[in-house]
């Protein structure tokens, strides 16, 4: 069974992920964006101390290279998030990218022609505009991803996401040293390059972007379609939907929250690692490139490996628990001042806020409608920069503030200590809050989840009883196989129930005839709020009270069908339709899926000469719906048993009972 909460499994990994044409395309785009932003950055940086002489002058202009960047956020953010759900995303980022293109381009040109303190202005303007136009590709990218790799392989697109904006920052550092080596043995010989060292730099930086906007030019993203006349809103209109939308949604609240307060706690290491080092390891330069190391290496480390060692945990349930993890983390390097020590924490506060990173974008996929969905990204990546912002310009303030003084009973206190002990508490408490608006396993300690998973064990089932669905395509026979079960489960002494979709109660029954009258006509979007409709009444009427009961439930479809005939047969988006089936049964899933397999072709010749609504679709109709069914079953493969059913009704029961044989046990005969 698939839902929002499906951890990567075979298939859905990073690997799986650039297998697929479309993203690797856009996954090429964004390497070479993100390369260039960090070339850019270190040129900008560079070429800003070069226009001024003063020690003072070099600060204030690099600084202001830095305030220039991160303004735009404050500014313009959830409105170039708004911006992305109104306009096509593929147009969006190749426009950004193109004038990305020109305005680093200009920076040398202007450099070559005008004085010193027109090239900084200039330097100041073009990093706002190119941090302006940056805010609009971000979310226009985030936003598309779901819709090239689909729900099921969207942490693991993430976490390449992830990869390529952090990893390319070295490759840009080494890059950056390499081309300035060339410019000074050019600028031996070529008086240009004497006086424009940095030029160069900023000429490939240039390139990357142009590279990048003939990439995506080629790439056919669905979904973000420019809106019709009737459809289109005011810019307000959607910066106001999403506002509402946000801060109306408990999820979304929380996974912003959280997100926030995963970045403060890692952008707090970086604002004060320097006087850290100093102030209270006793240490120099070599200390704080080492802290300063050891925090990016974490977040790599958290990206890369954290889905993988949560497994099938929910996603929603270890948000908030990463957030405590790296507050934790932080609290303990504030108060023990020792180097090595100091530097496993760091490692682990970045480690913790990566793994919060990645499922928080995750699920922010996941949750959010793709007409919501750049409003709400833009929104993250501007409260984001705007935490970093405030982060690293008042925490040294407010360390300086308190200073080095002695305290009670003479115990030394730093202020430097102080902020991140602070800090991490509030991440603590941050954390904590997270979780109790996100965790989607109330019933259940977490305590337990984490110790199932150590041990490798299955989910703790929420329910007494045993849950097994049957799913196949027409004519598979799964009528035939309920039969066989019922009587071999009821001669072992279980109370089984056996029940089937769509019609299993009185509700069920009249949607039924509506769902496989032939002469119905029905839109596929309506078809699946039908099935959805009578699966909430089944779940609620039929299936979770044998359960609770400790019975053994038996159905005939289930939430898979949908997945298969209205996600791969209709050709809806399957996370919309996982999403609606997830809310109709609240999130629960059959211990077991059996899937009889069987060529369309025999399945319908078996069906018989009247067939339904559903059974008179097309072969490419039923084939893609076979081809769903084995897809899902490839993706979880311990919870599915897929069986071929061209056999005789007697070699599909003996390997279905061989399975069930462990999943129900005999009942516990108790004696008087």
């Amino acid at each position: 069974m698939l839902t929002e909460d499906t951890p990567p499994l075979a298939g859905r990994g990073p690997r799986a992920v650039l297998r697929l044409p479309a993203f690797r395309k856009l996954y090429t785009a964004l390497v070479l964006s993100s390369f260039g932003d960090w070339l850019g950055f270190l040129a900008t940086t560079a070429l800003a101390a070069q226009l001024v002489d003063s020690f003072e002058g070099k600060a204030f202009a690099t600084g202001g290279v830095l305030v220039f960047r991160l303004l735009p956020a404050v500014l313009f953010g959830p409105l170039a998030g708004a911006f992305a759900d109104r306009w096509d995303r593929r147009t969006t980022m190749v426009v950004a990218d193109l004038l990305r293109f020109l305005l680093f381009l200009s920076i040398p040109i202007v450099g070559s022609v005008a004085d010193r303190s027109t090239a900084l202005l200039h330097l100041l303007a073009a990093s706002f505009l190119i941090e302006t136009v940056s805010l609009f590709w971000i979310p226009a990218k985030e936003a598309s991803v779901p819709n090239l790799v689909g729900p099921q392989r969207l942490e693991g697109a993430n976490q390449l996401t992830l990869i390529a904006t952090y990893g390319s920052a070295p490759v840009a550092a080494v890059v950056f040293g390499l081309l300035s080596l060339v410019s000074r043995a050019l600028g031996s010989g070529f008086e240009y390059f004497r006086t424009g060292p940095v030029d160069l730099a900023l000429y490939v930086n240039a390139a990357t972007f142009l590279f990048a906007a003939l990439t995506v030019s080629r790439l056919d993203i669905p979904g973000g379609r420019r809106r019709t006349d009737s459809q289109r809103s005011t810019i307000a209109a959607s910066l106001r939907e999403g506002l509402a939308f946000m801060s109306g949604t408990p999820l979304a609240r929380g996974l912003l929250v959280g997100m926030l307060g995963a970045l403060a706690a890692g952008g707090a290491i970086i604002a004060l690692g320097r006087l850290f080092a100093e102030s209270v390891l006793a240490g120099g330069d070599a200390a704080y490139a080492l802290l300063f190391g050891a925090i990016f290496a974490g977040i790599a480390l958290g990206v890369a490996l954290g889905p993988a060692a949560l497994g099938d945990l929910s996603r929603r349930r270890v948000f908030g628990p990463s957030i405590v993890g790296a507050g934790s983390a932080l609290v303990f390097m504030a108060l023990v001042p020792n180097l090595f020590l100091a530097t496993v924490a760091t490692l682990l506060v970045g480690a913790f806020a990566g793994v919060a990173y990645v499922v928080g974008l995750t699920l922010l996929g996941l949750e959010i409608d793709d007409g919501m969905r750049g409003r709400m990204f833009g929104l993250v990546q501007s409260l984001m920069r705007i935490d970093l912002l405030l982060v690293t310009a008042t925490t040294p303030f407010i360390a300086g503030s308190i200073g080095v003084r002695e305290g009670p009973l003479g115990i030394s206190i730093n202020g430097v200590s102080v902020v991140l002990l602070v800090g991490g508490l509030l991440a603590v408490g941050v954390g904590l809050l997270a979780y109790r608006q996100m965790d989607d396993r109330p019933g259940i300690p977490l305590r337990v989840d984490l110790a199932r998973r150590l041990a490798r064990r299955g989910p703790e089932k929420t329910h007494r009883g045993t849950f097994v669905a049957l799913e196949g395509g027409e004519g598979a026979g799964k009528s035939t196989q309920l039969a066989l079960l019922e009587a071999w489960l009821r001669a072992r002494g279980h109370d089984v129930v056996v029940t089937r979709e769509p019609g299993a109660t009185s509700a069920g029954g009249r949607i039924r005839e509506l769902l496989l009258d032939p002469t119905a006509t029905l839109s596929p979007r309506a078809e699946a709020m039908l099935y959805a409709a009578d699966r909430a009444q089944h779940v609620a009427e039929v299936v979770r009270p044998a359960l609770e009961r400790g019975a053994v439930v038996l159905t005939d479809r289930y939430v898979d069908s949908s997945l298969a005939y209205q996600g791969a047969g209709r050709e809806l988006e399957r996370d919309e339709v996982a999403r609606l089936s997830r809310w109709a049964t609240e999130g629960l899933t059959p211990d077991l899926v059996v899937l009889l397999d069987v060529d369309p072709v025999v399945g319908l010749r078996r069906a018989g000469d009247s067939p339904d609504r559903i059974e008179a679709e097309s072969l490419e109709f039923h084939r893609r719906v076979r081809e769903g069914f084995l897809e899902l079953a490839g993706q979880a493969p311990d919870r599915y048993l897929v069986v071929a059913a061209d056999g005789s009704p007697e070699q599909v029961h003996a390997a279905v009972r061989r399975r069930l044989a462990d999943l129900v046990p005999e009942p516990q005969v108790v004696r008087a």
